[in-house]
């Protein structure tokens, strides 16, 4: 049976956190694609995963095996954290999709089986358990992380009092 798996400094391809409909995926279908080192796609292959990527797994072609992660929030919700200079905030269903475009540094993956049998066929579906994302910041984030928020009162409203309900902080 297979383990967790986890990929230290991941390189993510093809995110779709948002879980938009495409070519691959129906509306609602949130999944990304991590890049699997040739030894370890190797033994995860034997193992039932559904390795994607190159024919011929030659680490010299540059072209690298991968496999297709869900990410779901239903029954075992996974940790997404993002982290830059100011810290870390824990993301959810509702925010997750802001990792689609982010500019991404360094991604440390817990990837979790779920064995199937279906239509005569068997084989192992891979789901998000943990994701640590470090973004890229520019030279301004940088400069200016240490500037406290001062102007959200002013533009949209604080969206927590009585008084404006979200649309101008009147008191």
């Amino acid at each position: 049976m297979p383990k967790n798996i986890l990929i230290e400094d991941a390189r993510i391809l093809f995110r779709n956190f948002a879980g938009k409909a495409g070519m691959y995926n129906s509306e609602g279908e949130r999944s990304f694609c991590v890049v699997v080192p040739f030894e370890q796609a190797e033994v995860l292959e034997r193992d039932g995963w559904n390795i994607r990527g190159p024919n011929q797994r030659e680490e010299d072609d540059g072209l690298e095996p991968f496999i297709s992660v869900k990410v779901r929030f239903d029954n075992y919700p996974p940790t997404i954290v993002l982290m830059s200079s100011k810290g870390k905030t824990k993301l959810a269903a509702d925010s997750v999709e802001i990792l689609d475009c982010a500019d991404i540094g360094t991604v440390d993956a817990i990837i979790s089986p779920y064995n199937y049998k279906m239509h005569g066929r068997e084989g192992v579906t891979a789901y998000l358990k943990s994701l640590y994302v470090k973004i890229v910041e520019d030279e301004l984030e940088l400069k200016y992380s240490d500037v406290p928020e001062s102007a959200s009162d002013f533009i949209g409203g604080c969206g927590g009092c009585e008084t404006c309900e979200g649309n101008g902080c009147q008191g």
